[in-house]
């Protein structure tokens, strides 16, 4: 499958039951809503997706699930996040046969690599694959900055062909353009940058509230592609206390909880995760409920995508 790095691109968070099991039947109805909402592709398996926990038997089960729910309306994009070049091989290979459609890959995983032992790394992976490739750039996360200059490098990778900019440094969207011109894809993976770097030039998002907030957050990227950027404000200033909890180590159990509160999933995190209690979660409640009191109306926006 052909298909342009753009838009917003969930990176979907994977739904449990009470007892720790896949919960299938809230999978698919979250991703119904967010193909509803326009969104251009899904990511499986990331942070958001709480991958170190999954077993391969469960990614398989979700990626056959979404592509049998998609039907080929958007690409089914699959992380690889591994400590092991060995193990992320495997997993490129399952992905190919479980017909994911691109790939996100993260720098090695615990082991801090250096410039060429993380260039390598990516080379070795984009050499085994026709997939197209996103290289996940999150340096206060995973420590390893994917710089300029290895980007340069792994530019001969022709499947290498869009980044995920999580350097919290707005600038380096013009830094990477100014250097590579349309070279590589850019997509922004910081949710409360998000309106800052569609501005200066990123071509979609991979967000992370839009899992309990899809409608609001694709609405946002087509009014700021369309130039309407005063409309983009509203939303955005809105929005941005939600945003705001993709940027805490507990992203995962804010926006699980915010899924809960709009009635688009459920707060069911697997261990060593627990949901949140106390003064947190009370915390976390107001200011989820603060954006559901408030929701904004939106404008017909679904013209606007292209």
């Amino acid at each position: 499958m052909s298909f342009e790095w753009k838009g917003v691109m969930p990176a979907l968070t994977t739904k449990f039951t009470s007892d720790d099991a896949l919960n299938m039947e809230l999978f698919e109805q979250n991703l119904a809503l967010q193909l509803e909402a326009g969104v251009s592709g899904i990511i499986l398996g990331g942070s958001l997706g709480e991958a170190s926990v999954l077993t391969v038997a469960e990614k398989e089960k979700l990626v056959k699930a979404a592509l049998a729910q998609i039907g080929g309306k958007v690409p089914v994009i699959l992380n690889i996040a591994e400590g092991n070049t060995s193990v992320a091989l495997e997993q490129v290979r399952l992905a190919e046969k479980w017909g994911a459609q691109g790939l996100m890959v993260l720098p090695p995983m615990r082991y801090k690599a250096d410039d060429d032992e993380t260039v390598t790394y990516f080379t070795t992976i984009a050499n085994s694959t026709d997939l197209p490739v996103m290289i996940y750039n999150n340096p206060v996360d995973y420590k390893i900055m994917v710089t300029l200059e290895m980007f340069e490098k792994l530019a001969s990778c022709k499947n290498i062909t869009a980044i995920k900019e999580s350097t919290r440094d707005v600038t380096n969207v013009t830094r990477l353009i100014n250097r590579f011109g349309d070279r590589y894809k850019i997509l922004c993976g910081v949710d409360p940058l998000a309106l800052e770097e569609l501005v200066t030039g990123a071509c979609g998002w991979v967000a992370g509230l839009v899992c309990a907030f899809p409608r609001e957050t694709v609405a946002l990227y087509a009014l700021v592609k369309a130039g309407r950027i005063q409309e983009a404000l509203e939303i955005y200033r809105w929005f941005m206390p939600l945003l705001e909890l993709d940027i805490h180590p507990k992203l995962v159990q804010y926006i699980k909880l915010a899924e809960q509160m709009a009635g688009v999933g459920s707060e069911w995190v697997r261990a060593p995760r627990l949901i949140l209690s106390g003064e947190e979660r009370n915390i976390i409640i107001n200011t989820i409920q603060m954006g559901l009191d408030t929701r904004p109306t939106l404008p017909a926006y679904h013209s606007l995508l292209s």
